[in-house]
């Protein structure tokens, strides 16, 4: 699940997050950590421009330090950036961050990567707004190398060069899993040549067995082997019988019922579903997140 509190887009944040903060992270993720979740997932953004405050917020916390602070607070629940707008930054210094994130979480890094919409944000730092897809797909070239198991990872491409730089701790992992998020014709691609997996931007139902079977044909076309995970963001959910409005869109119900829903996005070739609970409190997230671990995520 991605984590609340930490973005508070007006698109999904709770009215109770406004208010929350640190400790309401730590419990949630204690709860994660306790109730068989796979991972939980942070945000990125470096700045919000005022044309986007009023509908995206200005609350983005640092990914790196937000998943961090949260490593030493679980044990095997695995950390998910989604996504990392790694073109922002220099793929040694994204190295440099996340290979020490893996290093003390014990190997709990999953590196969730995407191109970036914000043209603002682009230009303040200095980076080209218009070639974000050429510069992310360099940046994932570099780093595989980066985060690799070479002590002086090199790299030789158009954008970046670098070799000779030691670069310490190495990830506990041998392979940093990197997933690539979107859905655009050029994210599928990115995903299916590049990724270790896909992070789609909320595709309905009806259209994730169309993009899955592009990515499946891209790879198979390349010849790209290996394990490949397809993921999904699933409808709002609300275990039990809801007392309050919790919205058309929500999938409600018993364990059961919620199962049955949720199995189909297995039948159409997904792997991993990302699930959000609606709440009015963090007791009553918790609470929704131990329901779901212990009644119906085994009917899953």
């Amino acid at each position: 699940m991605q984590l609340p509190v930490q973005s508070q887009s007006t698109l999904y944040a709770e009215p109770w997050e406004a208010e929350a903060g640190p400790e309401d992270l730590l419990e949630i993720a204690r709860a994660a950590d306790r109730s068989g979740f796979a991972y939980l997932a942070s945000c990125d953004h470096v700045g919000i421009p005022r044309r986007l405050a009023a509908a995206m917020s200005t609350i983005w916390y640092d990914p790196v330090a937000t998943l961090s602070f949260l490593a030493a607070a679980t044990e095997r629940v695995r950390l998910l950036s989604h996504v990392a707008i790694v073109g922002l930054r220099h793929p040694l210094l994204t190295a440099k961050q996340y290979a020490t994130l893996d290093h003390l979480s014990g190997g709990r890094l999953v590196l969730g990567v995407g191109a970036g919409h914000v043209q603002e944000e682009f230009e303040a730092l200095g980076v080209d707004f218009h070639q974000r897809g050429a510069v992310l797909d360099e940046c994932l070239d570099a780093l595989r190398a980066a985060l690799g198991p070479d002590e002086f990872p090199e790299h030789h491409g158009k954008l970046y060069d670098f070799e000779g730089l030691g670069q310490r701790p190495r990830p506990a992992q041998a392979r940093v899993r990197l997933w690539v998020g979107g859905s655009s014709p050029a994210a599928l691609r990115r995903a299916a040549l590049k990724g270790d997996g896909w992070l789609p931007q909320g595709d309905p139902r009806d259209r994730l067995p169309g993009q899955i079977a592009r990515i499946r044909e891209l790879r198979e076309q390349a010849g790209v082997r290996g394990p490949f995970t397809v993921g999904a963001i699933t409808e709002p959910l609300y275990v039990g019988a809801p007392r309050w409005d919790v919205g058309r869109r929500t999938l409600s119900g018993g364990p059961q019922e919620l199962a049955e829903s949720l199995r189909a996005y297995r039948a159409m070739g997904v792997h991993q579903i990302q699930v959000r609970f609606r709440s009015r409190s963090r007791s009553e997230l918790t609470h929704q997140m131990a329901a779901f671990g212990t009644e119906v995520a085994p009917l899953l």
